[in-house]
């Protein structure tokens, strides 16, 4: 049977309505399609050309010679931002990038003077090839497993600030957040929990820090920059094992703190931090006595029953897992040991009197071990 003339007609004004609106779509689809790639594009060139201005002098005109000065330890990191800083560079993370891409090393920690007319090629030949400073006026030496206050103590012997200056300075939240700012990957918000004790806690490296200035003429911030820039030095290079652990730089200065602290010079660190990853796996305390300590805010050769039981966010024998930051400074072994804990089931540890270190699977057998090595010696 045929289509009649009136079906036929409706047919073909739908066909020809589907035509139109297919139109208007196919020009709606092409008009969107220019303005995303209009956009792309503005965002491309942008990116592009900031990145190109970056790369350039900062005044190819202004040869006034600057004084900049690298400190010992510095990190590619920290050597930008103080480029950056001095105005010798525009963008300190695009200079990282560069050296970085250009696989460029070897910067030498010393005074320099650099220029904003300077390129990235002949700043860096600078850096790589200029004067090094020849001769400190003087040192200061931080110890592995030492406390933010007595870190003070040792600065303000050798300084011409008080403790108390020191202290202020260090615990003072505007200059704590000009440091975050100086330090992002290092310094993180993890800092500055209600919780923490001192949010610099277990940030100064333990090294020999060699100053090129009189004391009298040093502010703390120059007295503290090596040491900051030492512990950033460390975590940047350490960011892969970082990130495979699933780390955060406090947690790891954190757990390496403790390991610090509970280590002797015939420690096997690293099973001590296999003792701890043990214990947390279970969702057993810590029980470490260094934080009880710590949390005591004084120094105890002897702990009593009493002691255990402070009420203190340190207190590994009251809370679960780690305390909520370091409780000393650590030292790089302490750090390692941190990232790379012995295959071990052992949940219990004790150092003898001879400074050796007895492991033990249960209680009954630390016990055991206790009154060995302990109780009867």
């Amino acid at each position: 049977m045929s289509e009649s003339p009136k079906h036929k007609k409706n047919h073909r004004d739908k066909l020809l309505e589907l035509q139109g609106e297919a139109r208007v779509v196919r020009k709606i689809v092409l008009i969107l399609f220019i303005v995303i790639l209009l956009v792309i594009s503005g965002i491309v060139g942008g990116g592009y050309l900031y990145i190109k201005s970056a790369l350039q002098p900062v005044d190819p005109e202004n040869t006034k010679e600057v004084n900049v000065t690298i400190p010992i330890g510095s990190s590619p990191t920290a050597i930008a931002n103080i480029l950056e800083e001095n105005g010798i560079v525009k963008d300190a993370k695009v200079f990282r990038y560069y050296t970085k891409f250009k696989n460029e090393s070897g910067f030498q920690a010393g005074d320099y003077q650099l220029t904003p007319a300077m390129t990235f090629t002949e700043i860096i030949s600078s850096l790589k090839t200029g004067r090094v400073l020849e001769e400190a006026v003087f040192s200061i030496t931080l110890p592995e497993g030492k406390q933010l206050v007595e870190i003070v103590k040792i600065i303000a012997s050798k300084t011409n600030h008080s403790e108390d200056e020191v202290l202020e300075k260090l615990t003072d939240e505007k200059f704590i957040a000009e440091l975050m700012q100086m330090y992002p990957t290092l310094l993180s918000n993890d800092i500055l929990h209600e919780d923490v004790k001192y949010a610099l806690e277990g940030y100064l490296y333990p090294a020999t820090y060699p100053y090129y200035k009189e004391a009298k003429d040093l502010s703390i911030e120059e007295v503290i920059r090596p040491m900051l820039d030492q512990t950033n030095k460390i975590v940047e290079e350490l960011a892969t094992e970082i990130s495979f652990r699933e780390f955060s730089p406090h947690t790891l200065l954190t757990m390496a703190s403790l390991i610090e602290e509970e280590a002797t010079g015939k420690t096997d660190r690293e099973k001590i931090s296999g003792v701890f990853v043990n214990r947390m796996d279970i969702d057993m305390p810590l029980q470490t006595d260094p934080t009880v300590i710590y949390a005591l805010g004084e120094h105890r050769e002897r702990l009593f029953f009493k002691d255990y039981e402070v009420n203190d966010p340190y207190n590994t024998y009251q809370i679960q897992g780690l305390p909520p930051g370091p409780i000393a400074n650590a030292g790089l072994d302490s750090i390692k040991a941190a990232l790379n804990p012995a295959d071990i089931s052992s949940l219990y540890f004790l150092a003898d009197k001879e400074g050796n270190v007895h492991y033990s699977d249960t209680l009954e057998e630390h016990n055991r071990k206790i009154a060995q090595y302990i109780t009867n010696q």
